[in-house]
């Protein structure tokens, strides 16, 4: 059993000072520190409206689901019978089927062309904030607009450039064909959600020190080594922020689809929104109400799995 050892007393000039010593200050938790009211006077607000805009008419809306409310009149509560209905119709299931392999693509398509620019703006080459400049106009442009602009040059331009190339693809207009019509869809809203995935890549690249390309360059390192083993794992928070923002997107595609086939031919390219609020328009109000609780769950399952299989793993660089 070691002996316990005690401070020795302190030395002065005029003797050694035998007073007690006292023992520090107990550091206060965080757990117990006051709360400033100002706080509360911000979050008030904020709660307030979140409350009244999202989360009431969520609830309310969640009640209409077991209802055949057409949304306005009277109704009655038909428990499941709406759920169950959800999941036999053929139109529903294909407008779930479209709009996840519509994301999916989609938001594959935005990542790799925004990390591509934004490896080239951030790179040694004239003119990069004019490059800059010009890669961010269609972020700024409605989603509305720029549907009706490549409507018309799905339409006549690029049928009139396929006739002239003799190219019988591009002859006729991909908007009215049932199983080209996705990929129209897919190029607009890529176009115009690019620039803002660019922007956050060129964010996270400007974060990695030079120093690391320097010593890996000295070490023979090629270019591609270099965005294998550096690049890509210095900026991969950054892919998770924007694959996940994507996703969540896309998945709410509305506007886009509807300035350009208005969810046609037939039903080929009716997302998920589309049939939400064609429903509402249309008296089945508690009948989509149902398929809005559904489409929540599924949104919320799947940025639950995102974040499950990328957790740990991101980085936001030095």
């Amino acid at each position: 059993m070691s002996a316990q050892t005690s401070p020795a007393p302190r030395i002065s000039e005029s003797g050694p000072d035998t007073r007690p010593q006292s023992s520090p200050a107990p550091v206060q938790s965080r757990s117990r520190r006051r709360v400033d009211p100002i706080y509360y006077l911000f979050l008030f607000p904020a709660l307030a409206v979140f409350t009244l805009a999202i989360t009431l008419p969520a609830i309310i809306g969640f009640y209409y689901s077991f209802t055949n409310s057409l949304g306005f009149g009277d109704y009655e509560f038909i428990g499941l019978r709406n759920y169950i209905a959800l999941f036999q119709d053929p139109n529903i299931l294909s407008a779930y089927l479209f709009t996840l392999g519509f994301a999916l693509i989609t938001v594959i398509a935005v990542n790799v062309i925004a990390f591509a620019l934004a490896v080239m703006l951030t790179s040694r080459i004239r003119f990069q904030t004019a490059l800059r400049t010009i890669f961010v106009i269609p972020m700024v442009i409605s989603g509305i607009i720029i549907a009706f602009v490549f409507k018309f040059l799905f339409s006549n331009s690029l049928p009139a450039l396929g006739a002239a190339l003799g190219i019988d693809v591009l002859a006729e207009p991909i908007l009215a064909n049932e199983n080209l019509a996705w990929l129209g869809i897919v190029i607009v809203t890529a176009w115009s959600s690019i620039p803002g995935a660019m922007l956050i890549y060129i964010a996270g690249l400007v974060t990695i020190p030079t120093e690391l390309y320097e010593a890996a360059s000295i070490d023979g390192a090629s270019a591609w080594q270099r965005l294998l083993r550096i690049t890509l794992p210095m900026v991969s928070g950054f892919i998770l922020i924007n694959t996940i923002l994507g996703f969540k997107g896309f998945l709410n595609a509305y506007d886009v689809i509807v300035g350009l086939t208005d969810g046609g031919p037939g039903t080929a390219t009716t997302s998920i929104a589309m049939s939400i609020f064609k429903g509402f328009g249309g008296g089945d109000y508690g009948y989509q109400m149902a398929n809005a609780a559904v489409f929540f769950l599924i949104t919320v399952i799947l940025a639950g799995l995102q974040l499950r299989l990328t957790a740990g793993k991101a980085s936001f660089g030095a």
